[in-house]
């Protein structure tokens, strides 16, 4: 997944689970050049969102292993990964992920919402806990959506 290629690398730079911001954005803006410093830290804010980043005193901390990401060689992040997933997309991706086909998932999906009434997102994370992926913040946020 590229965003969390993208926001390993700062951390993989420095061999820590934990930067400053600032540290955080000269990484990705001004080191790398894949952002501009606003880019960055909405990177943070969309790492934050997916759960792979948390905000702890001015750091940006890690929520995962960054030594284990491989970053390939040539990798640059395309600037849609600054963009919020949906909880529908995220759980689309971990199917994907998981070596499922993306339009048959979508179509079983589509179904599933179909036949029983409910919400895309409900639906996705059924089909995903039905074929064992783990989708749980993704299936949280499907829960919480439904409770709105």
């Amino acid at each position: 997944m590229s965003l969390e290629v993208a926001v390993a690398v700062p951390f993989k730079q420095q061999g820590t689970t934990r930067l400053g911001e600032g540290e955080f954005v000269v990484a990705l803006a001004l080191d790398r050049s894949w952002f501009s410093p606003d880019q960055a830290k909405r990177l943070i804010d969309v790492g934050a969102g997916r759960g792979l980043l948390a905000r702890e005193d001015g750091d940006v901390v890690a929520q995962f292993d960054p030594a284990s990401v491989s970053v390939p060689e040539e990798f640059e992040p395309d600037e849609s990964i600054l963009r919020e997933q949906s909880t529908f997309e995220r759980i689309l991706d971990a199917l994907v992920a998981d070596g499922h086909d993306k339009q048959e998932a979508v179509a079983a999906i589509n179904e599933t919402q179909r036949r029983l009434g409910i919400a895309v997102e409900a639906a996705a994370a059924l089909y995903a806990r039905r074929r064992g992926v783990d989708v749980g913040d993704a299936a949280r946020a499907a829960r919480d959506e439904l409770r709105e």
